[in-house]
């Protein structure tokens, strides 16, 4: 191969420019999902009323994301992967719009679920369409542009909610999202492959309804108004979870590998860690902004870039390690469970009394945290799995970390709510939820940090 076959100039010939540029479309539209929405939510509960229902918004799309990456697959194989992603296309543009319409909260958490499973569905079909579409040569380069795409979101996503944020604009935003929705759509029947996927076995239905049903549980102790049944609730949710990564299902038809139920083992213990860490963070993904705006009266584009500031650890600790040899990666996935453990308890300080370039550093010691831990625990995770089950393995980290973020902004809702952010965002209410918001996070970024030091303990011949 030749360096003009693997260039720029190869990539982009013979019509796979086009092609990419729809693949990185559909990226762009999860990728900036999370930072503009966190930015506008503090507008769209105040628009609407809605403050009971915060976190329901982040769950919700969650919960749409999990159902749509356990389907994924087995929908690509049925209907073909072009009229996959044109069914993903349609359903993401129908979300934004009842998010767009929203008389209520309610309605808005419903639009934002279906935006999750239209998103869900556009991001799986994108990367299977990377596959089908670029030869080899091509891949690193592909993969690098679509690394690049999350990092544009990091700074145009705070951006584009902070010009939306102000007043009823939070509305044009969605409808902004809508359209580039229909625009991918669109696009996709001249530049999309007819490709189909394997059928395979059945989705892990029970499984899928065990998480989905845990989630359920957690977000109604968000409204009950009582810290003793919302425990309760808590509890069952957690059991609910426990069932779902311990319910026995063939390896072609589940949604976790075998051990991902026992914490004894390297895989159990990596999936554990990805469930608590990501948990424990969503409080502040969750409230961060609305909390700044209050506490220290920043601008919705300001609080946006505040609360970016953990993106921006994530992916420059991400960049900073990512050559680093084998005999480092289990100290820096150690090291980085620290730094999680560590800004939250500094978050439960400094969000309140100061100094705000206090947050700034816990926030990206936080994303820091999740940067040095992440990749080298997947590899680590994927390559003790058995040959068999090493794709169900990948596969399930993002599963696990969804259903970590839905769980832990149910979680953050329900201490928001009973702190009194259900009536609004108030002063009182926003110092006190400032402190047990990431207080009461702290405990369980600990079971993660304990379950991710073993896995930077265990040796393993990484993939």
């Amino acid at each position: 191969m030749t360096g003009r076959e693997g260039g720029w100039r190869d990539l982009l010939a013979d019509g796979r420019g086009a092609r990419l540029a729809l693949i990185c479309l559909g990226v762009w539209l999860n990728a900036a999902d999370s930072l503009v929405t966190t930015t506008i939510m503090p507008s769209v509960a105040r628009s609407l009323g809605g403050y009971p229902y915060f976190s329901w918004a982040t769950a919700a799309y969650m919960v749409g994301a999990i159902f749509s990456g356990a389907t994924a697959a087995r929908l690509s194989a049925r209907i073909g992967l072009r009229q996959t992603m044109i069914l993903a296309g349609l359903v993401t543009a129908a979300g934004c719009a009842v998010s767009a319409l929203a008389p209520d909260m309610i309605v808005l958490v419903a639009g934002r679920a279906v935006q999750g499973l239209g998103a869900g569905w556009i991001l799986g079909a994108c990367y299977a369409a990377i596959g089908a579409v670029f030869p080899e040569r091509h891949l690193a380069r592909v993969f690098g542009l679509m690394s690049a795409i999350w990092g544009v979101a990091l700074v145009l996503g705070p951006l584009i909610g902070g010009l939306f944020g102000e007043g009823a604009q939070w509305r044009n935003l969605f409808w902004a999202f809508g359209a580039q929705a229909l625009a991918f759509t669109a696009a996709v029947p001249a530049l999309a492959p007819s490709t189909r996927g394997k059928a395979g076995a059945a989705a892990p239905w029970r499984q899928l309804a065990l998480v989905l049903f845990g989630v359920f549980l957690i977000g109604a102790a968000d409204i009950t108004g009582s810290a003793w049944i919302s425990a309760a609730l808590g509890l069952a949710s957690l059991i609910a979870f426990i069932a779902a990564v311990r319910l026995p299902e063939p390896s072609n038809a589940s949604l976790f590998p075998r051990d991902a139920g026992r914490p004894d083992t390297l895989i159990g213990a990596g999936y554990l860690s990805f469930f608590a860490l990501s948990a424990s963070s969503m409080g502040f993904s969750v409230y961060a902004p609305a909390l700044l705006q209050r506490l220290y009266d920043l601008s919705p584009l300001e609080s946006g870039y505040a609360a970016g500031m953990e993106s921006l650890g994530w992916t420059l600790a991400a960049l900073m390690v990512a050559g680093w040899p084998p005999a480092w990666h289990g100290r820096a996935i150690r090291f980085g469970g620290g730094c999680i453990v560590v800004s939250l308890a500094a978050l439960a300080v400094v969000i309140r009394l100061g100094p705000l370039w206090g947050m700034f550093v816990a926030a990206f010691v936080l994303g820091a945290g999740f940067g040095l831990t992440s990749g080298f625990a997947s590899r680590r995770l994927i390559a003790a799995a058995a040959e068999d089950e090493r794709e169900l393995a990948s596969a399930g980290i993002n599963s696990m970390r969804l259903v970590g973020n839905a769980a832990g902004a149910c979680f953050s809702g329900v201490i928001a709510n009973l702190l009194g952010l259900a009536a609004g965002v108030t002063l009182e209410a926003a110092q006190a939820s400032s402190v047990w918001l990431f207080a009461l996070a702290t405990p369980v970024a600990l079971v993660g940090a304990a379950a991710v030091w073993k896995v930077g303990g265990d040796r393993v011949a990484e993939a």
